[in-house]
């Protein structure tokens, strides 16, 4: 393979967006949503920054320093300025720091991939920079084939996961639980919101105590 596929927890992590243009924007209110810091700087915003100003997003208006990179976790170098984000990426790379260059994904450290985002369920897709459009096209199309109710599926099984383990359920035990669940069709019930056959399902496989409107309306982290 041409590049290594990670998923990488950021939360807490202290990221830099250089450029504030629409890509600028896009990056940031991403990074955000994982649970990033994330600081801004350009000289300028573009209007798409106006929906982020209510945001945790720190937008400084000022010129791009080599300082600016010091104790970043990523680096992205957005700006309309191919010259400066070669500069963005050196300096980075000179700390160790890994750089995302906007205009330049052959000479990225890291490329971003188009992405579904339907609740623990992440579909990435990527074509290692040759064609962002074809990544874009099987985007849509995993979105269409993997709908909303792919969310709510996997926040019905984390929750009895959890409950089941806080009950002594032993883990080995939880694959056939699982796949049970799935070769009933919960997954259409959810769809098709068939709250009462969800209900018995559930009650089928599991026992009194699941009910599916209680675990759906909460995460159990915990």
């Amino acid at each position: 393979m041409k590049y290594y596929p990670i998923f990488l927890d950021m939360k807490g992590k202290a990221c830099l967006v250089v450029g504030g243009g629409a890509v600028g924007a896009r990056k940031a209110a991403t990074l955000e949503k994982c649970g990033a810091r994330v600081t801004v700087i350009s000289d300028r915003f573009s209007a798409r920054f106006d929906e982020l100003r209510h945001s945790s997003i720190c937008l400084e208006k000022k010129a791009y320093e080599k300082k600016d990179v010091n104790g970043m976790f990523l680096v992205f170098a957005a700006t309309n300025n191919p010259a400066l984000n070669q500069q963005i990426k050196a300096d980075a790379a000179g700390l160790n720091i890994l750089c995302n260059v906007a205009d330049a994904p052959g000479k990225s450290d890291f490329l971003l991939p188009a992405t579904v985002d339907r609740g623990d369920l992440i579909l990435a897709v990527s074509t290692s920079g040759s064609s962002p459009a074809m990544a874009k096209r099987i985007r849509q199309d995993l979105a269409h084939q993997f709908g909303p109710a792919y969310a709510t599926l996997l926040q019905l099984m984390g929750n009895i996961r959890q409950r089941l383990l806080s009950s002594g359920h032993a883990p080995e035990d939880h694959k056939q639980v699982f796949h049970t669940l799935i070769e009933k069709g919960i997954l259409e019930m959810i769809e098709a919101k068939d709250d009462i056959n969800l209900n018995r399902i559930l009650g089928d496989v599991l026992g009194k105590g699941y009910v599916y409107q209680d675990l759906v309306s909460s995460r159990s982290d915990e």
